[in-house]
């Protein structure tokens, strides 16, 4: 073995013994004699690993970056106990020999800290020990309470903002498990924090106990077995009894400020220090506290020079805050993009570069677009998309990632482009020249969907979710906790428009496939199948066809992944003279199982809305009537249609299922032409496309009653 992975190792194994080989320790000092050089040691390092867990504390960016915290909290906490078994074993046996019996660290703490005054030090222990137990560790225990209440109320809501998130695209099945598994540690982290908390009472607790067994036993082993009188035991062993606590109480004060910063702390990119500086440097705040000190400074009677220091410093505050302000509003940066033609760059994809023109001068480029996808923001949405401070370019990018391999090309990139002509919050997505969509989102607020169990009305701006059309509010940050306790689901606005655009790509990849894309799926495959590629395009189906038979599967949602097996298919179907409709028609009962895959897992059922015989034979009558002009249904008839399957659909979607409508295969091109304008979101497949080995769920029969789930 080298040395390179000897000395590793070696570390892990000594770092796995150490834990439980200091236990041990622990514990023989509960029982065994201690030396008292060896007492002084354990005092020094215990006020040592104190300080070091306080400023680790103070230096965490979210408490699941300390998840430690509360074991470390309960090994301190014996630790601790340990010493003051120790220490009372020495003080009450070798007390009566003087004040450096019990060691230095104790005689130093009896001696300088309270000048050797034992009723200083009763004070002093008694202000500590109030400070500990009543302020620190009550709110402390209190904050953990309630946080690991409403953190275990939160679990369900962010577990479906995790799927969400999944099912939209945004996130990878990797990414996926790596929230939940936070989520759960953070429910875990706050139950045993609660938990913890109460070491820290019991601690401050058995602090005052153990000074009271000191002084009452010192008293009386002193005065009954070594013949000292009751003020000179008294003043001995009450000096070292509280040498000894204010030791002990210390290091537990500082694990208290500890407990109590962990469980207060708020997930930032900063570490305390610099989250309390940013955002306590505002110069509305300290101006006024400027000027309030400044005229204390001038009343007559008062310490005029203090309080006119204090004014000036808070004016030098509020003078640096304002220049802070000034120079990270976006209205004084130099040089940044602030009118239509400025364009953010696209999450991926080249770019255009454009030649320099000269002022006034008009290029082709000022009129003309030709990314495949754009997303025109107004200002006011500029830092959800500004490097390095929003994330909607990585979860653009994420999006493409997963819409890419869930539709079987590359998707294209997306250009994000500032608009003036936009409101300041709101956003457009553009396919090729045409506007898809476009809606609003407020950067300073978050997005809160109630769920099934929500029961509370939320204050702020309600809107409707862009993506589903569900019942949503704006909320501010500091409401986030009360939504999700409430069984809401909290989106950040760049989820929101990220989630948007990956339904209006879904919706429309049948536009963003052209005869170059075609092409380049063609050449990537002629790699491993070069035959087969070259016998069917062009020789047998002409680019431009089998580029419009790709149009038409994605148009129903049908992913052209196995592009293998629609080549096969269309080289079966290619002498038969068919339209490139026809041609994807064929092809459907083949690529039916990528698309279901989609739809629920092999696992589960497959969820079908199916028609009465009798509706479904009065709709063939009418599609045979309407020939090339499809389905002509009467208008009461449609309507009850069109409602029966949006109920049946809404129904499935509110149990997080996706529901697919069967109809006969003679049927099903014609109906799903028709839905398409009424239900665009609907899938309709035919009754011979579904695969004989998948199960399935009748969950509705339209033209009857639903089926009982």
């Amino acid at each position: 073995m080298s040395d390179a992975t000897f000395l590793p190792t070696m570390t892990r194994q000594l770092g796995g013994l150490a834990l439980p080989a200091g236990i041990l320790i622990v514990v023989a000092m509960m029982v065994l004699p201690l030396p008292v050089q060896l007492l002084d040691v354990f005092f020094v390092g215990n006020i040592l690993l104190s300080l070091l867990v306080l400023m680790v504390s103070l230096h965490t960016y979210r408490p699941l970056d300390f998840s430690s915290f509360p074991s470390l909290l309960l090994i301190a906490t014996v630790l601790r106990l340990a010493l003051n078994v120790a220490s009372t074993r020495i003080v009450l046996t070798y007390g009566h020999t003087g004040e450096e019996a019990a060691g230095k660290v104790i005689q130093a703490f009896g001696e300088f800290v309270i000048a050797g005054n034992f009723v200083v030090g009763l004070l002093v222990f008694a202000i500590l020990v109030i400070i500990n137990l009543v302020v620190i560790t009550k709110g402390a225990g209190r904050v953990s309470e309630v946080s690991a209440r409403f953190t275990l109320d939160a679990m369900p809501g962010k577990q479906m903002a995790i799927d969400a998130d999944l099912n939209a695209g945004l996130l990878t099945p990797e990414e996926a498990k790596i929230r939940r598994a936070d989520v759960a540690a953070e429910a875990d982290f706050y139950g045993a924090m609660d938990g913890a908390s109460k070491f820290v009472k019991g601690d401050a607790v058995a602090g005052i106990l153990i000074l009271a067994i000191n002084i009452i036993g010192g008293v009386l082993i002193g005065t009954a077995q070594h013949a000292m009188s009751f003020g000179q035991a008294a003043e001995t062993y009450v000096l070292l009894s509280i040498g000894d606590g204010l030791v002990a109480q210390i290091p537990a004060l500082l694990l208290s400020i500890a407990t109590a910063i962990i469980v207060t702390r708020v997930s930032s990119s900063n570490d305390m220090g610099e989250l309390i500086t940013s955002q306590v440097n505002i110069s509305r705040a300290w101006t006024p506290v400027a000027g309030v000190m400044i005229i204390l400074g001038l009343v007559p009677g008062m310490p005029n020079l203090m309080f006119l220091l204090g004014g000036g410093a808070a004016a030098a505050a509020a003078w640096y805050g304002m220049r802070r302000e000034r120079a990270q509003s976006p209205e004084s940066r130099p040089g940044e993009a602030r009118g239509p033609a400025a364009a953010l760059p696209a999450p991926a994809g080249p770019r255009a570069q454009t030649p320099a023109a000269e002022p006034g001068a008009i290029t082709p480029d000022d009129v003309s677009d030709h990314a495949p996808i754009s997303l025109q923001i107004g200002y006011g949405l500029i830092p959800l998309a500004s490097e390095g401070e929003g994330e909607l370019v990585s979860r653009i990018t994420g999006i493409r990632r997963e819409a890419s391999r869930a539709l079987g090309f590359v998707v294209p990139g997306v250009r994000i482009r500032d608009d003036l002509s936009l409101a300041p919050n709101q956003y457009r997505i553009r396919i090729g020249q045409a506007i898809m969509a476009e809606d609003q989102v407020y950067p300073d607020r978050k997005l809160a969907i109630p769920g099934n169990g929500s029961t509370r009305k939320l204050k702020g701006v309600a809107v409707k979710d862009p993506s589903f059309g569900l019942d949503a509010v704006w909320i501010l940050p500091h409401q986030v906790p009360e939504a999700e306790a409430d069984d809401h689901v909290v989106v950040e606005p760049d989820s929101v428009i990220a989630t948007h655009l990956s339904q209006i790509i879904g919706k429309n990849a049948g536009l963003l496939i052209g005869p170059d894309e075609a092409q380049a799926l063609l050449d990537a495959l002629a790699k491993v199948a070069p035959t087969l590629v070259s016998g069917v395009v062009p020789k047998l189906v002409p680019l431009h066809q089998f580029t419009t038979v790709l149009r038409t599967l994605l148009a129903e949602r049908v992913p052209i992944s196995d592009l293998r097996r629609i080549l096969e298919g269309l080289a079966d179907v290619a002498g038969r003279n068919l339209s490139a409709a026809d041609m994807a028609e064929s092809l459907r009962p083949a690529l039916a199982p990528l698309l279901l895959q989609q739809i629920a897992r092999l696992s589960q059922p497959l969820p079908l809305i199916t028609f009465e015989p009798e509706l479904e034979q009065l709709l063939l009558r009418a599609r045979r009537t309407g020939g090339e002009d499809g389905l002509i249904i009467d208008q009461g008839l449609s309507q009850q249609i069109v409602q029966s399957l949006a109920q049946a659909m809404d129904t499935a979607s509110s149990q997080g299922k996706t529901a697919v409508v069967i109809v006969a295969g003679g049927l099903r091109r014609a109906l799903a032409d028709w839905l398409r304008a009424h239900l665009p979101d609907a899938i309709v497949m035919g009754i011979n496309e579904l695969p004989e080995q998948r199960q399935i769920e009748v969950i509705a029969a339209i033209g009857g009653t639903p089926v009982a789930p």
